[in-house]
């Protein structure tokens, strides 16, 4: 979750991470996502294929007043955001979660995460921002000294652009007791097998590498240990594993699975798909198509080449059962105290078996509600899977991908104004090779990193002067030379500007509830 990336809770901002971008989970070979690698995604299309990353595109609508990252397509792809979105709609509670993993300067790159959690925090969120402390020193081994260095810079940075720190929580994973015993707890859940399948762990691994992983995974859910609520967390798609495992680890932790069931029997998933198709057509078979018999499923299922063989088996074994939809409640790991509870709670027609409870009356949504509310009633945390949005890699100045290892690549919040200045001005364009060409042909802006700072710092929330950049560019108005001038003045007024209200927020920084100093120097 976080990361030594552009942004996001991975080191350099994102869940933790020490990847410029990438992910080390099963997945293509163009695009691996490794969180402590160096990532770079050719095509993000790729990822919505490959790992079920969504376009923000299409959930955008629904986002009251989005931040401009977001309507310029910085942000684009997002997993299961809309419970966040609805939840900033109608005004109920929700909270957002990036964390910093202090191996180096904060730098342009990191300010995405810092403006996504800000953002959400205006919104009406609950914001959470902490230094992966634990995993700078396991993953990169970082002397607590340097982490402390870094940690305070991180932070006055995101104080300086507009965290509220008396609104929101800021934390060190190592002080952070509530964070270390959640780790433990989710341990117990998680196994080495699938650590190497998702991270490529082996014998070599250090176990407090392991360790910090599932550190990441407490800390991602941590939001949601007094209530459950939606939870938005702002990455880099290199922490996208993270994520996909605390999704993982939240329902494992869950004393009840809900799902829609046809037969008192249990179904895979392409098994279900079947008997809701054998459901759906049952006036073709039935005798009495009000109440399907399993039997007369299974024999008409054996005619369709798609149906799962297993069902047919299983429908065949249930004889003359009625075929019925129905809302099944399973029980995971509830004591039996909150099983009880849950079969008094449950509302009309039901079936208490062993390991479930079918409701005939009872949909989906209602049954999720229910089983988090009898959970959570009887000591269990109830998650919610937490959200995640995915936010572009910046280029590099010089090229390729910014990196926090390579200074001419980026430009950090502490580099003296004047340096900005000379560093956007050195920086590579996607200019034609002369000028006349690039007035007939017009610029690359798409492939320039000078226009990327426009769209993803310096033009702010002007969409507007984005746009103007940007056409002037491609339509062979603006020269290479003007706008990398015009864009060195504004990175050199940010930074002036940054740094003077970092100053200023030094007194908010001491006052906030977080150690500076580690107590393990």
């Amino acid at each position: 979750m976080t990361g030594d990336t552009e942004g996001g809770r991975g080191g350099d901002g994102g869940v933790a991470g020490d990847a410029d971008g990438a992910d080390g989970a099963e997945g293509a070979d163009e695009v691996a996502l490794d969180p402590w690698g160096s990532s770079a995604v050719g095509d993000y299309r790729e990822l919505f294929s490959e790992f079920g990353i969504e376009e923000f595109e299409g959930i955008l609508p629904r986002v009251p007043d989005p931040h401009y990252l977001m309507r310029r397509g910085v942000i684009f792809g997002h997993r299961d955001y809309r419970p966040v979105a609805r939840a900033m709609d109608e005004g109920d509670p929700f909270a957002v979660l990036s964390g910093f993993m202090p191996t180096g300067d904060p730098h342009i790159g990191h300010k995405l995460v810092f403006d996504e959690i800000i953002w959400h925090q205006a919104q009406g969120g609950d914001a959470y921002a902490l230094i992966a402390d634990l995993e700078a020193n396991s993953a990169r081994g970082m002397s607590w000294d340097e982490i402390d260095e870094h940690a305070r810079n991180y932070l006055l940075s995101l104080l300086a652009l507009g965290f509220d720190p008396e609104e929101g929580t800021l934390y060190r994973q190592s002080e952070n007791r509530e964070v270390q015993d959640l780790a433990f707890e989710l341990g117990a859940e998680a196994n080495f097998s699938e650590f190497q399948s998702i991270y490529g762990f082996d014998g070599e691994t250090d176990v407090s590498h392991m360790q910090s992983v599932v550190t990441q995974m407490a800390d991602i859910l941590y939001p949601q240990l007094e209530e459950p609520k939606p939870t938005v967390i702002p990455v880099g798609p290199d922490q996208d594993p993270h994520v996909r495992l605390a999704r993982d680890l939240a329902a494992r932790t869950r004393y009840f699975g809900v799902r829609t069931a046809y037969a008192s029997f249990e179904a895979t998933d392409d098994e279900l798909a079947s008997l809701r198709e054998a459901y759906e057509a049952r006036e073709a078979y039935a005798e009495d198509a009000d109440q399907p018999r399993c039997e007369e499923a299974a024999e008409w299922l054996a005619s369709e080449e798609t149906a799962a063989e297993g069902a047919i088996e299983k429908l065949e074994n249930a004889g003359m059962e009625p075929l019925r939809p129905r809302t099944r409640f399973v029980d995971r790991r509830a004591t039996d105290d909150a099983f009880e509870a849950l079969i008094e709670a449950v509302d009309g027609e039901k079936r208490v078996f062993e390991a479930h409870v079918d409701a005939f009356e009872v949909n989906l949504a209602e049954a999720e509600e229910l089983a988090r509310e009898v959970e959570v009633a009887h000591g269990g945390h109830g998650f919610l899977p937490p959200s995640s949005i995915y936010h572009r890699f910046m280029t590099g100045l010089t090229g390729g991908k910014m990196s926090s290892s390579i200074p001419a690549s980026h430009i950090s919040l502490l580099d003296d104004p004047e340096e900005g200045y000379e560093k956007v001005k050195s920086a590579t364009t996607g200019g034609r090779e002369t000028a006349d060409l690039q007035r007939e042909l017009g610029g690359r802006a798409d492939e320039c990193p000078v226009y990327e700072l426009y769209a993803y710092l310096l033009a702010g929330d002007d969409d507007e002067f984005a746009t103007e950049v940007y056409e002037e560019c491609v339509g062979g108005e603006r020269l290479c030379g003007d706008c990398k001038e015009q864009a060195a003045r504004l990175m050199e007024e940010f930074l002036e500007e940054h740094q003077e209200k970092r100053d200023e927020v030094e007194g908010l920084l001491e006052e906030a509830e977080i150690e500076l100093e580690s107590s393990r120097r």
